[in-house]
């Protein structure tokens, strides 16, 4: 095959932009290991993907799918078949949260705030404490 030229390429891919953009990114998977299409014939891997693209023995839009991979952060993920999991059958769910049954509900004490201070004050040690002014004076002589 003669010399490659981009007009070669533009027939396969229209916008000259992205032929550059797959060409290198097919010269970069020949340089990882992946088999080449056609005859290398002395040339840089950027040739051998230019001449690849112009002869059509690679396909252009698999070249752009691997480039779009390539370049993807988040990895789409096949979501599960139907068949894989069975559907819960409604009449059979379980009642969620014991809302359908109100004698489960738990029943809350309210105190008031005069009620609260009662209880609190219940708490509290009538008598001071001795261990207060133990520590304060050792170190006064």
């Amino acid at each position: 095959m003669a010399r490659i030229t981009v007009e070669d390429c533009v027939l396969k891919v229209d916008n000259r932009f992205e032929l550059i953009l797959l060409a290198a990114h097919r010269a970069r998977s020949i340089a990882s290991g992946s088999p080449m299409s056609v005859e290398k014939e002395n040339d840089k891997n950027p040739v051998v993907a230019l001449r690849e693209i112009a002869s059509g023995t690679i396909a252009a839009d698999d070249v752009r799918e691997g480039l779009i991979h390539s370049i993807q952060k988040n990895v789409e993920v096949d979501e599960p078949e139907e068949g894989a999991a069975p559907v819960l059958i409604t009449e059979r769910r379980v009642p969620l949260l014991g809302r359908d049954d109100q004698s489960s509900d738990v029943i809350v004490d309210v105190l008031t705030e005069e009620q609260l201070l009662r209880g609190m004050e219940s708490l509290t040690p009538t008598e001071p404490s001795t261990a207060i002014g133990v520590g304060s004076n050792s170190g006064k002589s």
